[in-house]
């Protein structure tokens, strides 16, 4: 009997709680993350709630090699997903650098350089799984549309622009949305640096053909990452620097972010930093909208 109290005071909805000595709603980030998306299913059960989605993520491990498969459930809006600034360093030709009309750039690992570049980024690994929706049928998979990620290194640096990485090319990539309008790609956990909460930069054009020209984007957006992933991963070698960077900023406060304190744009992220981990967003796109972001130079 007193197993069986021990057992459901330890956990909440048939989880177990992070800190069984501590009230639910002090169970940290990761686990409010899970029961927000527990009562989005029942709504969307109800016909009440947004798109979510189960991804089969895989992670990696420490030494940067594919990661054993694991289930996770990612962050989603309730409608499209909000344009923001592609920032200053997009590096699709909009305002110098191009990396999109390179042989190579469609590829799922992005941690080193390609072509005539030949560094590697190091850092926590980090898989990133996103899934696309196509709003103007319906919510549908939006399979087919070609998305172009990137994001900065463990230094806060972004390769083709930055000081000492100019020659560089990685933490670029493209994949093509699979049938459930999924791509994946494997990079490492960025940093924080000043006056920016961490985040990763996306484009999603019509297809591969599209991504020559950057007008073609249909949507141009950021994801949010967690706060509890990003302490973690921030207490490494390495990102000495982000630990003060992060201090200083919040969702709320972010001038990217701060419109609705990263709800619509969270991703959600399971893992640690010696498996690494897995980062996941839906993302819901009108083609019936004109684009409003994109536009160079902006906010990082």
């Amino acid at each position: 009997m007193k197993r069986e109290q021990h057992d459901r005071e330890s956990t909440y909805e048939g989880r177990p709680l992070a800190r069984p000595d501590e009230e639910v709603v002090d169970q940290g980030l990761g686990f409010d993350v899970g029961t927000l998306m527990n009562r989005r299913r029942l709504l969307r059960a109800l016909g009440l709630g947004a798109v979510t989605a189960g991804l089969a993520a895989c992670g990696a491990n420490a030494g940067g090699a594919t990661p054993s498969s694991a289930t996770a459930s990612t962050g989603s809006a309730s409608g499209e997903i909000p344009d923001e600034t592609a920032g200053p360093y997009p590096g699709d030709g909009s305002n110098g650098p191009d990396v999109l009309s390179q042989s190579g750039i469609v590829r799922s690992d992005i941690r080193s350089s390609f072509g005539e570049a030949s560094g590697t980024a190091d850092g926590v690994p980090m898989t990133l799984e996103l899934v696309v929706t196509d709003l103007a049928n319906g919510g549908v998979p939006f399979a087919g549309v070609a998305v172009y990620v990137w994001h900065c290194d463990r230094d806060g640096g972004y390769s083709m622009y930055s000081q000492g990485v100019e020659d560089q090319n990685y933490l670029r990539g493209v994949q093509i949305a699979d049938a459930d309008g999924r791509v994946r790609f494997t990079s490492v956990f960025p940093a924080c640096y000043p006056g920016r909460w961490p985040h990763v930069h996306f484009e999603v054009y019509p297809d591969q053909a599209g991504i020559t020209e950057a007008s073609n984007a249909i949507a141009t957006s950021q994801v949010a990452l967690a706060a509890d992933a990003c302490a973690q991963v921030y207490a490494q070698e390495g990102y000495e620097a982000s630990v003060g960077n992060l201090a200083e900023v919040s969702l709320r406060d972010d001038n990217v972010f701060g419109d609705d304190g990263g709800a619509s744009q969270l991703a959600t992220v399971t893992g640690d930093v010696i498996r690494g981990y897995t980062v996941g967003l839906v993302a819901a796109v009108d083609t019936t909208t004109t684009p409003s972001a994109g536009q160079r130079p902006g906010r990082p």
